[in-house]
Formats: C-alpha cells, sequence, structure tokens
C-alpha cells in the first residue's frame, strides 16, 4: 500500500512527531511504500521523524505549498495518514486520496484546544462546542483577553469541525477522545480508538542490579520526576504546592527533577525557588530537554513518575514510556489518563474535578511512603506498559486504512 503520512513538523517537537517516528519505520518493514508530506521543516540540529531511505518527501515552506501538494498528489497515495496540519493545507490534502486524520487533541470541539475552565480555578469543561462557548470564554477564561481572538478562534474550531466529517476516517488514543468526537454529531462507525504503541526494542531492559533496586533506600532522596513541556496546563505550579505537602507528609527529603522546557519555565523554576527556600526537606532541579540516553538515565534512578496536568490530557504517552523502565505514575484523573493509569496497579489517581496540590499530593504519599508498595507498583508499570504492543497497533491500524480504501485486509496482512 503507497502510504503518505502528513503532519505540521518533521521535527520530533512532540508527541504526534515521536508517534510517526515509531509508527512509519513499522509500516515500512511491513512492507508498505511510505512518502512524507510537512509544512515545516526541521530546524538544523533539531532530531527529525524517521523515513525509510528513498523514502520521498515534500515540505510547504521549502517547495512552496502548491508545488509540494502537487507533489503528493502525483505520487498517487492510497491512503493519505494525517495529524498535525493547518486548516488550509487539510482541506487541500483530503482531496487527493481517502485521508484518515490521527485526531492527537481537541480538534473542532473547543474553542481554545484546551477543553478546561481557567477560572475561578482550573478545572475540566464538560460542554459540547458551540456559541455558549462565547458566553464563558470571558467569566471562565477559556482564552486570552482578546476579542478579536476569541472570534477567530470560534470560527477556526467550527470550520475545523466542519472538516473532520470529511475524513473517511478518525483515530484516537482514547475512549474519553472518541466519546468526545461522537458527542459532536461524528458517525461512531468512522472513529476508532486506537491505543498508542511503545517500541520497546528502544528501551533496553534492566540490568539485574537496577532490576534490584526496588525502593528508595533509607538513607537518600525519594525522587521525583516530570517529563514534558512546562505551560499553564502541565500544572507545575501545583505540582510543587504539592510538593511541599508531600514532604511534610513523609518526613523526608524529596528530590524532584523537571526535565523539559516551555514558556513557563522561567516563571516555575522561580516558584522552584522560593518552594525549595521554605522547605529544607525539597531540593528542586530543572534539566531542560534531554535526549533518549539520558532521560532513560534518569528515569532509572527515579522513584515516581508526577503528570499534574489540568487539562483533560487525550492520553499522555509519557506515563507508559515511563513504564517500560519501571516508573509508576501519580496524576489527576483527567481526560485519557484513566485509560493507561489504573489507580493502585501502576500508580495513584487524584481527584481531577478539580485538581488540587492536596490531592496530587496524596497520591505521591500513597505511591511512595511503603517500600514494598512501590516495588508492587514498579511491576505494575512495567507490565502495563507492555500492553501497548506496536505490532498490534500497526495491524489495527491497516485494517481501518482497508476499511477506507477498499483494500483487501488480508492481503495488507500478506506483505508484512
Amino acid at each position: 500500500m503507497k502510504i503518505a503520512a502528513v503532519n505540521l513538523n518533521r521535527a520530533k517537537v512532540g508527541g504526534a512527531e515521536t508517534y510517526l517516528d515509531t509508527v512509519i519505520p513499522a509500516l515500512a518493514a511491513a512492507g508498505h511504500q511510505i512518502a512524507f508530506f510537512s509544512e515545516l521543516e526541521a530546524p538544523p540540529g533539531a532530531p527529525r521523524i524517521r523515513l525509510p531511505e528513498r523514502a520521498p518527501a515534500w515540505c510547504a515552506s521549502e517547495m512552496g505549498a502548491r508545488q509540494a501538494l502537487a507533489a503528493l498528489a502525483q505520487w498517487r497515495p492510497e491512503v493519505i495518514y494525517v495529524h498535525g496540519m493547518s486548516l488550509p493545507s487539510a482541506a487541500r490534502i483530503i482531496e487527493i486520496a481517502p485521508a484518515v486524520l490521527f485526531a492527537h487533541g481537541y480538534y473542532g470541539t473547543c474553542i481554545s484546544g484546551n477543553q478546561m475552565f481557567a477560572a475561578p480555578r482550573p478545572r475540566p469543561c464538560a460542554r459540547r462546542f458551540g456559541w455558549r462557548c462565547l458566553v464563558n470564554y470571558y467569566p471562565r477564561r477559556c482564552g486570552g483577553l482578546n476579542p478579536m481572538r476569541m472570534w477567530t478562534d470560534y470560527w477556526l474550531e467550527s470550520a475545523r469541525l466542519g472538516l473532520m466529517r470529511r475524513y473517511a476516517a478518525i483515530l484516537t488514543a482514547s475512549a474519553h477522545m472518541r466519546a468526545e468526537f461522537v458527542r459532536h454529531g461524528l458517525p461512531p462507525e468512522r472513529v476508532h480508538t486506537l491505543r498508542l504503541p511503545l517500541a520497546p526494542d528502544r528501551f533496553p531492559e534492566f540490568p539485574a542490579a537496577v532490576a534490584l533496586q526496588v525502593a528508595p533506600a533509607e538513607n537518600r532522596d525519594i525522587r521525583l520526576l516530570f517529563v514534558g513541556r512546562m505551560t499553564r496546563l502541565k500544572g507545575g505550579p501545583l505540582m510543587l504546592d504539592a510538593l511541599t505537602l508531600a514532604a511534610a507528609a513523609l518526613g523526608r527529603p524529596l528530590k524532584a527533577s523537571f526535565a523539559g522546557d516551555g514558556p513557563d519555565r522561567e516563571r516555575w523554576e522561580h516558584a522552584a525557588r522560593r518552594t525549595q527556600a521554605a522547605n529544607a526537606n525539597l531540593k528542586i532541579e530543572f534539566t531542560g530537554w534531554l535526549d533518549s540516553s539520558r532521560l532513560e538515565q534518569l528515569m532509572l534512578s527515579s522513584d515516581l513518575l508526577v503528570v499534574p496536568s489540568t487539562w483533560p490530557e487525550p492520553f499522555g504517552l509519557v506515563g507508559l514510556e515511563a513504564g517500560l523502565h519501571r516508573l509508576p505514575a501519580a496524576a489527576f484523573a483527567v481526560g485519557g489518563i484513566p485509560e493507561w493509569l489504573s489507580d493502585g496497579v501502576n500508580g495513584r489517581l487524584a481527584p481531577g474535578d478539580p485538581p488540587s496540590a492536596a490531592g496530587l499530593a496524596r497520591a505521591i504519599v500513597e505511591c511512595v511512603r511503603d517500600p514494598a508498595e512501590l516495588a508492587r507498583l514498579r511491576n505494575g508499570a512495567r507490565g502495563r506498559a507492555r500492553r501497548f504492543d506496536l505490532d498490534a497497533h500497526v495491524d489495527a491500524l491497516l485494517a481501518i486504512f482497508a476499511g477506507v480504501t477498499g483494500l483487501n485486509a488480508a492481503a495488507l496482512a500478506r506483505t508484512s
């Protein structure tokens, strides 16, 4: 099958790009022809999505949108696999061949794309997208304070929702997201939940010495880890407040590492300095973005991943990636997170409506207070992560492609 993958970026800047970097090589290994279309090329030195050798790739920012789209059409893909893309480009791309969209976010279902209220305090929003979003925009701080931005965002999401109806199929990473799109009128038979895959071969097995270290020793800090983009939605300040409460409840030193970067990093670091100065039992460090090897080492040396997102995450792949390193998680029960984080199995869930520092602190303490419990959660994290198999994901994906193209699914399977 000729499959054209389409994304805003060629650079690996987020979850969608990480997903494509995992799935594209697997599709090629199964015998399918791959091409790639992007609107933006990766900056010099930035990691790029991996493509098979000699796979054609077209970039609108380098070639010009018209020429790049013409080259894509001339390649004659049998299916186009769409991820992040601007609305004008997406509208043209779906005219070329049957298009399948993997919806990594709240496309066309929220005026801000965040699916949450920011005031009077952060909490998930369960409203259906429509004109009432305009009424709540200022009181609930759904977006900014610019009225022109409010109208622009509203009409953009309205157009995006209309475009969603034209895709041959829509994929989501969680049942939560599937329900969201069906609630907004998309045909249930065209909206599919497809578990995000992990590639275990990229995560080495635990060395025996590390495997034995299942709980923090009495003479060292309990080590907590945040991994991700530092934005308002990711809950950094709330996590800092929770660290203070958790350190007091545990009566032991805590060390928290924040791995990542983003527009709110400076504000988080300022709040962290104040928090650390007020708590003798608390050490906080910011590492910036880490390459895969350094991040792996940090996960191996940590006791618990903390996912303080206050918005309803569509899924939250970082929790499963941590699980491959036997690292359990504490997080709010929002969005798709409860579909990979089972309370008491591979970590603990805190109430998410509304999220609170006290709730997150309780979840952290319940994970790390008892060494035997932490060891059990570590094993549960590894076992849960292994369920998200790459081969099973590719088989399900090809079956969906066969359904929208009219090709025989068994014939596709025989190419692998």
